[in-house]
C-alpha cells in the first residue's frame, strides 16, 4: 500500500486548527471532497490528522476518513484493478476521472496503513475506532471490490484486509485481549469466521518456525484470545450472518458450507497445539478442549499427541487433561497404556486443594465404575484415598468416604480391606507401599484401611459419622457423591450454623436469680472459689 503523502497543512496551520474546531474542520473537508472533485487535495489535510497526537482529533479523523472513502467506493470513484505507482500518474494519456479514481486510491491505501498502525496505538479508543473503521472498509470493499475478478475460489471477499487486521491484533509485543474481545463481533460472521481462521493458522506457522518454535507468552496469549473467542455452528442452517453477502453461487463458497469451517478449525487448533506453550496455557486450553474444541473437530484423535503429553506433565495440567482423555477413551476408543498407573499417581495430598478437585473426582469415578477392573488396583486406589484422607480437610473427607465405600461396594472382594479378623487385635506395620508408583506392586490387598477407623474419632462430627459407615454392613446401594464434589469449608460451616439443635443443652445444675446468686440465696462465687 503507498503511504499517504504529508502536507498542504503546514505545522502551524494544524495547531490553529487543532485547538479550535478539529471536528468541524474534519466534517467540512470530508462534505468538500464528496461534493466535489476539485476539493481532493483536502484529503491530505484529513490523513494529517490521522497523525495528531490529540486522541479527540485521530478518532474525529478515523470517522471522517470512514464516511469519505466509504462513499468513494459506493459511488466507484475508486481505481478497480492493478493499481500502477503514483509517480506514472503525471505523464500518460489517461483521463482526468481515471486519475482521479488513481489519486484517490494511494490515499485510500495510505489511510488503511495509519489505521492499521493505530492498532497498536496506547489508546484504547483510537484502537476501537480504527478496527472498526477497518472492517467497515471490509464490508465495503466486499460489496464494491478493487479487484477485478469475474469469479475464483475466495470470490470477492477482501482476504488482504483481513490478513493485515489478524496480524496486528497477534502482536508479538503486547496484549490485545481487550481488543480481541471486541473483535468477537465480526468473529460471529461467517465469511470473517472462515477467512479469520485461515489467515491465524499461517501466522502462526510463519511467527513460530520464524523463532524456531521458542515458547512466546504475549503472542501465544494473543492467538489463544482469538482462537478461544470463535464460536462454532453446530448445523450448516445457522450459517446465515455474513459480512458480505455473495449475489452469485453463494452455495459454492466455502464460506458458506459448515464442513469448511470444521476442516479450517481442526488445522488452525492442531497447527497451534503442535508447538510448545506456556505452562499457563495449557490449562487455559484444556479447560475449554472438552467442551468447545473437540466436538467441532472432524477427527479429534488428532489430539491424542496433546493430551497424552498434557497428561505427562503433572500436577493440575494432567488434571485438566483427563476430560480430553476421558472423550477419546469412551467415545473414539484410544488405548492409552498405564492409564491408571498415571491415573493412581495423581491422588497426592495437593489433590484436595486444587481449583479442579470436583471435575477430577468425578472423572476418576467415572474411570473406576468398571467392575471388570482388576481387584488390586481398586484396593490401590481405595488404600491411597483412605491414607490421603488422614490429612484432608472436612469438605474432602466428606466426598473422599462415600467414595472409597463405593469402590468397595462395586468389587465385593475389596471387602478384605475393611474384615481382616486375623489381624484385629496384633499390632504390625502396615505392608503397604505408599512411595510406590505401581498401584501393582503397592501391597494393599495385604493391608487394611485402618485409617478409616481413625477417622472415627475426628474432631468433626460429619467426618465421623462418615467413617463410621464400614462398621455396618455395606449396602447394595451406592452413595451419591455428586452434591459433595464441590463442597467447599465455607458451605461446611454455614450449614453448621444454620443447623438447630433439637433439643436444649443443660449448661448449670444450679440456675442462678440475681447476678452472681444462685437459688436458696448461696452465692454463686462462694460456691466455686474459696480464700481458705
Amino acid at each position: 500500500m503507498a503511504t499517504s503523502k504529508r502536507c498542504n497543512v503546514s505545522s502551524e496551520n494544524l495547531t490553529v486548527n487543532d485547538v479550535k474546531t478539529p471536528k468541524i474542520d474534519i466534517n467540512s473537508k470530508v462534505d468538500l471532497i464528496i461534493q466535489s472533485k476539485k476539493h481532493a487535495n483536502d484529503v491530505f489535510d484529513v490523513l494529517e490528522y490521522l497523525q495528531s497526537e490529540k486522541e479527540k482529533n485521530v478518532v474525529c479523523a478515523i470517522n471522517g476518513c470512514t464516511k469519505l472513502f466509504s462513499t468513494l467506493l459506493e459511488r466507484g470513484d475508486m481505481y478497480v484493478g492493478q493499481l500502477p505507482k503514483e509517480e506514472l500518474l503525471i505523464g500518460g494519456d489517461r483521463s482526468a476521472d481515471e486519475k482521479y479514481c488513481m489519486f484517490m486510491r494511494h490515499r485510500y491505501n495510505g489511510c488503511l496503513e495509519l489505521l492499521l498502525e493505530h492498532i497498536s496505538h496506547e489508546s484504547y479508543q483510537i484502537k476501537e475506532s480504527a478496527l472498526c473503521a477497518l472492517m467497515q472498509f471490509a464490508a465495503m470493499e466486499g460489496k464494491f471490490p478493487l479487484q477485478d475478478m469475474d469469479w475464483s475460489e475466495h470470490y470477492s471477499f477482501p482476504r488482504e484486509l483481513i490478513q493485515a487486521v489478524v496480524e496486528r491484533l497477534l502482536s508479538q509485543e503486547e496484549d490485545m485481549a481487550l481488543l480481541i474481545s471486541r473483535f468477537q463481533e465480526y468473529l460471529d460472521m461467517e465469511d470473517v469466521r472462515y477467512y479469520v481462521m485461515s489467515s491465524v493458522r499461517a501466522n502462526v506457522g510463519r511467527v513460530m518456525d520464524k523463532t524456531k518454535g521458542a515458547v512466546m507468552p504475549i503472542y501465544q496469549n494473543n492467538v489463544f484470545a482469538l482462537l478461544s473467542n470463535i464460536n462454532m455452528p453446530s448445523q450448516e442452517s445457522e450459517l446465515t450472518n455474513y459480512l458480505v453477502k455473495q449475489e452469485a453461487k453463494h452455495e459454492d463458497w466455502k464460506a458458506a458450507k459448515l464442513k469448511e469451517h470444521k476442516r479450517a478449525f481442526e488445522r488452525l487448533w492442531l497447527g497451534f497445539l503442535k508447538y510448545k506453550l506456556p505452562s499457563s496455557m495449557y490449562k487455559k486450553v484444556l479447560v475449554i478442549l472438552h467442551d468447545s474444541i473437540l466436538p467441532n473437530i472432524s477427527n479429534p484423535t488428532l489430539m491424542i499427541d496433546f493430551l497424552t503429553a498434557a497428561y505427562d506433565v503433572g500436577g493440575a495440567i494432567s488434571l485438566l487433561a483427563l476430560n480430553g482423555l476421558f472423550v477419546l477413551i469412551h467415545q473414539h476408543n484410544l488405548d492409552y497404556p498405564d492409564f491408571y498407573k498415571k491415573l493412581y499417581s495423581l491422588l497426592e495430598p495437593s489433590v484436595f486443594h486444587v481449583k479442579y478437585r470436583a471435575r477430577f473426582f468425578h472423572l476418576a469415578n467415572l474411570f473406576l465404575s468398571s467392575t471388570h477392573l482388576p481387584v488390586y488396583l481398586v484396593a490401590a486406589f481405595a488404600k491411597r484415598l483412605s491414607r490421603l484422607a488422614l490429612t484432608a480437610p472436612p469438605a474432602a473427607l466428606l466426598m473422599v468416604l462415600p467414595f472409597i465405600c463405593n469402590l468397595i461396594r462395586r468389587h465385593p472382594a475389596c471387602r478384605v480391606l475393611i474384615h481382616r479378623p486375623s489381624a484385629a487385635d496384633e499390632v504390625c506395620d502396615d505392608p503397604y507401599l505408599m512411595e510406590e508408583e505401581d498401584p501393582s506392586q503397592c501391597h494393599a490387598l495385604e493391608s487394611s484401611l485402618w485409617e478409616l477407623q481413625t477417622l472415627q474419632k475426628h474432631y468433626h462430627p460429619d467426618v465421623a459419622k462418615a467413617a463410621m459407615a464400614i462398621n455396618k454392613p455395606l449396602s447394595q446401594q451406592e452413595d451419591d457423591i455428586s452434591e459433595l464434589l464441590e463442597l467447599s469449608t465455607y458451605e461446611l460451616m454455614e450449614r453448621d450454623l444454620k443447623h438447630k439443635q433439637s433439643k436444649t443443652v443443660p449448661l448449670e445444675f444450679d440456675p442462678a436469680t440475681q447476678l452472681l446468686q444462685g437459688s436458696g440465696g448461696v452465692g454463686v462465687l462462694g460456691l466455686n472459689f474459696s480464700l481458705e
